[in-house]
């Protein structure tokens, strides 16, 4: 029995490592030998020098020192291995046998001292006794420890819980709360104890907080689980979202003592519950759901929740036999907005024109973004198509005053396409496309308007693809042209200068004119690509006549609002100008008024700059915009040219008339040259020259030429119409 039990000691002692030091080799010999007989890993230091340099490399259970060591005793040995590592016990074996010399060493950690010489069978008792001991001490601390951690566990479950722990009474009184209460309602613990549950319940959840807990079925293993709102303290309006979780303390087998039955209220406790906040969850649900139907920059309804709305109100419309009407809204020069001042800014001018949009609604209207600067508007119970113009003019109108971003200030403008039910369709995707059908046919007219959907409409829309993929390839395979029409000197017939119109020789649908497919390169963005070609061509051509014997020839080019509105119109322009060598005072810009009126501070700086390199600016369609003395006095403008709608007005009495006399009298008041486009007959030729029109243009003098008739015109006459009509 007793083998057994050392066996099982030397055993347990194999992974001991023990520290032996001794200034004597041979007795150091003796113990190192008599230790690992037993099993225990024994590092021998000869002296105390050498004992604490190993208590620095390596860590030890047990050390045996001898005290008589020279130049480090057994004494400082002692007080290192204290400093190094306190959980190493210590035995001295020494030849010292005074009471002051082994009181010293006790008081110093020695857990037990042994004289020399010693017994061997006595030296392992005392060494396996001392192990056994700091092992029962290391597992009381642990255990010690553990409890203490447990403890602090529990409170901080209880306490410390991201969740409200709660137990009530059998009617419902709180007799135990923890700390959370304070951080999450504001309440203090002790205020709430004693108090009916009902007293942070929100008013809407008092009825069913009150009834939850009544339930027959109610159990441990089948809690009650509800989500109510509790009040915050101090306010009945401020409220937070819970998840409760409650079911009753069985009495068998939570035995409440006198000290456990009430918590901190003294009664019983019936009812065991946690309450989670859950007020992030339901304002993240409620977010997304925010989300899912509206737009977040201009809190708008989203493409989703209006066809939601859209598809209710035909429903509605249809069973009152009523009508209603869907308006497709796009914004002119958004693009140009947001390439040149950055998406934060665009972003910020969506949301300005969204509060002016939104003003002009009627009750029941829905506004939404579709999608970009795209908006849709429903319009439920409509009278009629005088309705939706009013409505329509009202958001024209709203957008008409320029917007103030940071330090700049741009102008925008609206297109929008409408469409009726039923005439103009009784579905909802139907009403939409056609809506954005009759937009699109706004943009193609010069934009900032409105237009009602007609089923020409689609079947203009039906060939657009095909001659969309058509003027891609047009580009590509050079079928573009440049055509050339005379001005014309009212006076003396002789020509004074070329405009270059570009004409589309299609392989199969013939030569087409600038109506044809411009508004659709517009809409395409491939309206730089064909500018650039025909600027390069006439360009090439009108430069070569120039340098021919003709320095006077002037080359009016018609440029696009997306030409002149890019931000680096200007440089584009002079570099192209100054690639072919063409003189800058022989070239005369054309732009309508509505191009400058979109921007106007912004276009005026781009006019004043090209004027200054010696190019001409004229006004096209003159008299059709916004006809603003103020801005014309502003602008280095050269040329008004008026349009041809009101030259083909000229007849005796004819309102037509009157707005040519004011408009040449207008350029004569302000020392600007003018040109009359459209001439077509001798009457209206004899009307303009009366007047002083210096400049004319049109059938009279003939169709607009390719570049080689011209040519031929040029080589063989004066630059005079002598048969002109």
């Amino acid at each position: 029995m007793a083998t057994n039990q050392s066996n099982a000691l030397s055993t347990s002692a194999r992974r001991r490592s023990i520290l032996v030091a001794d200034d004597e080799p041979r007795l150091l010999r003796i113990l190192a030998d008599l230790l690992q007989s037993r099993g225990f890993e024994v590092t021998e230091a000869h002296g105390g020098r050498q004992a604490c340099t190993y208590l620095n490399q390596q860590s030890f259970d047990l050390a045996l020192l001898d005290l008589n060591m020279p130049e480090v005793d057994g004494f400082q040995v002692m007080a290192e291995t204290r400093r190094l590592q306190p959980n190493c016990a210590v035995i001295v074996v020494s030849g010292e046998t005074s009471f002051r010399t082994v009181s010293r060493a006790l008081r110093r950690g020695a857990l037990d001292y042994i004289r020399k010489p010693f017994d061997p069978e006595e030296l392992l008792a005392t060494v396996e006794g001392v192990l056994g001991k700091q092992s029962l001490i290391r597992a009381h601390e642990m255990v010690q420890s553990r409890l203490e951690k447990s403890e602090a566990l529990h409170r901080y479950i209880v306490n410390s819980s991201p969740d409200i722990v709660f137990m009530l009474d059998e009617t419902g009184h709180i007799c135990f709360i923890n700390n959370k209460v304070e951080s999450l309602l504001g309440y203090q613990p002790a205020e709430l104890c004693g108090q009916h549950f009902r007293h942070i319940l929100d008013d809407r959840d008092v009825a069913r907080g009150t009834y939850a807990l009544q339930g027959p079925d109610i159990s441990a293993d089948n809690p009650r689980i509800l989500e109510v709102r509790f009040k915050t303290r101090g306010s009945h309006k401020a409220t937070r979202h819970f998840e409760v979780t409650a079911f009753p303390v069985d009495p068998q087998t939570w035995p409440q003592t006198g000290k456990t039955q009430g918590g901190c209220s003294g009664k019983p406790a019936r009812y065991y519950g946690i309450a989670r906040d859950v007020t992030e969850r339901k304002e993240a649900e409620a977010f997304i759901n925010f989300q899912a139907y509206h737009d977040l920059l201009t809190r708008l309804p989203n493409r989703a929740l209006f066809k939601d709305r859209l598809e209710l109100a035909i429903t509605q419309a249809r069973r009152s036999q009523q009508k209603l009407a869907v308006m497709f809204l796009d914004l002119d020069r958004f693009k140009v907005v947001n390439d040149t001042l950055g998406h934060a800014m665009g972003d910020r001018l969506l949301q300005a024109v969204t509060q002016r949009l939104e003003k002009c609604l009627r009750r029941g209207d829905t506004l939404s973004r579709f999608g970009g600067d795209e908006f849709t508007l429903l319009l439920p119970s409509i009278h009629g198509h005088e309705d939706v113009r009013n409505i329509a003019r009202k958001l024209i109108q709203a957008l008409k005053a320029p917007f103030q971003l940071g330090d700049h200030e741009v102008f925008v403008g609206v297109s929008i396409g409408i469409s009726v039910f039923p005439e103009a369709g009784e579905t909802m995707d139907l009403l939409i496309q056609n809506a954005d059908i009759a937009m699109y046919h706004v943009k193609a007219r010069g934009k900032d308007g409105y237009r009602f959907y007609t089923e020409a409409m689609s079947t203009n829309t039906a060939n657009r693809l095909s001659l969309e993929r058509d003027l891609r390839l047009a580009i590509e395979r050079d079928e573009l042209r440049v055509f050339y029409q005379p001005q014309v000197c009212s006076q003396t017939n002789r020509m004074l200068g070329l405009e270059a119109l570009v004409r589309w020789k299609h392989p199969e649908l013939g030569l087409l004119y600038p109506g044809d497919f411009l508004p659709l390169a517009e809409e395409t963005g491939l309206m730089g690509k064909l500018c650039d070609r025909v600027m390069n061509q006439a360009c090439r051509d009108v430069g070569q006549w120039i340098a021919s014997g003709h320095p006077e020839l002037r080359l009016a080019v018609n440029l696009s609002p997306s030409q002149v509105e890019h931000p680096r119109f200007v440089e584009t322009l002079m570099e192209r100008v100054k690639a072919h060598r063409f003189p800058c005072k022989n070239l005369e810009i054309e732009i309508t008024e509505n191009v400058i009126m979109n921007d106007l501070e912004q276009i005026s700086q781009k006019l004043r700059d090209l004027a200054a390199t010696g190019v001409r600016i004229a006004i096209d369609d003159f008299g059709t915009g916004y006809s603003s003395l103020n801005y014309l006095h502003r602008l280095p403008i050269h040329t008004l040219k008026v349009d041809q709608s009101f030259v083909k007005a000229i007849r005796s009495g004819d309102e037509g008339a009157c707005i040519v006399n004011a408009i040449v009298a207008m350029a004569h008041g302000l020392k600007l040259e003018i040109v009359a486009e459209g001439v077509e007959t001798n009457d209206q030729l004899t009307y303009l020259k009366n007047l002083g029109c210096h400049q004319v243009q049109g059938f009279y003098y003939g169709p607009a030429r390719p570049a080689a008739e011209i040519s031929k015109m040029l080589n063989v006459s004066d630059l005079c119409f002598a048969n002109a009509g």
